[in-house]
């Protein structure tokens, strides 16, 4: 079964996985869960909207 990006309005094939909790603050997510399912073009624009995000997180480990 192929996965499908899980931004409301969105049904393109999904292109990778990220942490919903960042991308809950970028999109509207059709769901509530803890991973979320992007396609190409949205997980641009969520690795751009949240670079500073993913950054410091990174610093933290």
């Amino acid at each position: 079964m192929e996965k499908i990006c899980e931004v409301k309005g969105c049904n393109e094939k999904s292109f990778q996985t990220v942490p919903a909790d960042l991308a809950g603050k970028v999109f509207s997510l059709k769901e509530e869960k803890t991973k979320v399912h992007l396609c190409k073009v949205h997980y641009k624009e969520y690795k751009k909207n949240t670079k500073k995000e993913r950054e410091t997180q990174r610093m933290d480990w």
